[in-house]
């Protein structure tokens, strides 16, 4: 009878750690709430008060993580010139976060020179106005700044205490045989609708890191679920004037990134990528459920064999920690110089117009009023996904407005953000196929979204 009575405890403590830590994830990261009339989730109302808070030395704190991501990236690179045998250089936390390539050791030095330039207002304009540089560096990296410190300690809650095999399981039916996708991966494309594309990026990153996911899978949710939350599809929405029309709006684009999602991984480059773990080894996939146990009680069992060895200060406040610490100072610099750079050729040069010339037939045949404008925006689109309804604010058509502004949050991949993490995290994406990509969620998306927006007007 003690034994009995021994494993019910040892059952229902497991349990409890289970369901208390992910429940709390839950909460913080997909959980709507409404504050001051908007939708959103708790850790964004986190990250404001945090910003909030920190709005006066904001400025600062992020000209000195960048320059400790430069700085500390050419100690390190001469420390191996120097002394080529130190093991300070062969492992551990310096190694991981300032041993980078030649290409990334660029991209922060070219941050750190935006930054310099955009803090003190020197130089040239077109790298530190409020339409280049300054909107990155004022706007954007502030509220990474925030996003990043919150999920880097309570991510752990999402990854670490059993949702992820719990949901997995209950869902391997639907995102198997819909998207080709584990039944894990529903958790990142939830956390990202409604919560935010980062967060997406950064829990399909740990992931992948973690040997969850294979190169294909990492990439194809990464460039396919990592939607801008609810909140900042308002404020496309407001932008262009048609916030009355949200619902439709939302409907459209969640619709329209289903049929995209379905299609683009069975097309190059994601058709292509490998199905070989981080290491090189091949999955040991076996989602099947024991003919004696259902898809809930299946999961149940994995997520307390997966919550028994966890050790939860190690798993949230250490690895918290180095998560926030890698994010801060391998992300953000990175973010700065793509985003900026992507940004001044958006609001500096002809390319992103040059581009969107092609557009016009397509636009013609969709009988989009003022084609020519909206052909404009298609592609300004890749450079910051505001950009395109910025552009198009000022046209009198209401179905050109809304067919720009829900393609802008469609097409997902834009450099200012989004597209700066997946290529800054350990995705295996490159920039040409980013790119790509791009342009195919621009061309399934647009006719669905033309069609949908003829309904409505």
């Amino acid at each position: 009878m003690k034994d009995i009575s021994n494993k019910g405890k040892s059952k229902a403590i497991l349990l409890l750690k289970f369901l208390l830590p992910s429940l709390i994830g839950i909460v913080l990261f997909m959980f709507p709430v409404t504050a001051d009339g908007k939708v959103t989730i708790p850790i964004a109302i986190l990250s404001s008060a945090i910003q909030k808070f920190l709005q006066e030395e904001m400025a600062l704190i992020l000209v000195i993580l960048v320059s400790i991501s430069f700085l500390g990236a050419v100690i390190v690179k001469a420390g191996k010139r120097i002394w080529k045998n130190s093991r300070l250089w062969e492992k551990g936390l310096i190694k991981s976060l300032f041993d980078v390539s030649p290409v990334w050791f660029v991209a922060r030095a070219v941050a750190f020179i935006f930054v310099i330039f955009t803090y003190l207002e020197k130089g040239t304009k077109a790298i530190y106005s409020a339409d280049t540089g300054g909107l990155v560096f004022h706007d954007l990296l502030p509220i990474l700044f925030t996003i990043f410190f919150l999920a880097g300690l309570f991510l752990p809650l999402l990854l670490n205490f059993g949702l992820l095999e719990f949901t997995g399981t209950l869902l391997i039916k639907v995102m198997r045989p819909v998207f080709g996708l584990p039944g894990r991966s529903a958790v990142d494309a939830i956390a990202s609708w409604l919560g935010d594309g980062t967060i997406g990026v950064l829990l399909t990153s740990k992931q992948y890191e973690e040997g969850f996911y294979t190169e294909k899978e990492a990439c194809i949710i990464g460039t396919n679920f990592s939607l801008v939350s609810i909140t900042f599809s308002l404020v496309v929405v407001n932008t262009v004037g048609l916030s009355h029309l949200f619902i439709p709006f939302y409907l459209t684009i969640t619709f329209a990134c289903i049929i995209a999602a379905i299609i683009i991984p069975k097309l190059p480059p994601l058709s292509r990528k490998k199905n070989l773990l981080v290491d090189g080894s091949k999955p040991d996939v076996n989602e099947d459920i024991p003919k004696n146990m259902t898809g809930a009680s299946y999961g149940l069992s994995l997520a307390l064999d997966k919550v028994k060895d966890v050790k939860i200060f190690k798993a949230i406040f250490v690895d918290g920690a180095v998560n926030v610490l890698d994010m801060w100072i391998s992300v953000i610099p990175i973010v700065m110089a793509i985003g900026t750079t992507a940004l001044i050729l958006a609001e500096y040069t002809p390319i992103f117009r040059i581009l969107g010339i092609p557009f016009m037939p397509l636009l013609s045949l969709l009988q989009i009023p003022e084609a020519a404008a909206a052909s404009q925006t298609l592609f300004a689109g890749f450079a910051d996904m505001l950009l395109p309804s910025v552009m198009i604010a000022n046209v009198s058509s209401d179905l050109t407005r809304f067919v720009v502004a829900a393609v802008s949050v469609s097409q997902l991949i834009y450099l200012s953000e989004v597209g700066a993490l997946l290529l800054a995290s350990k995705i295996p994406v490159k920039l040409s196929e980013l790119f790509l990509i791009f342009i195919e969620r621009t061309l399934i998306t647009l006719p669905i979204i033309a069609l949908i927006a003829h309904m409505i007007f």
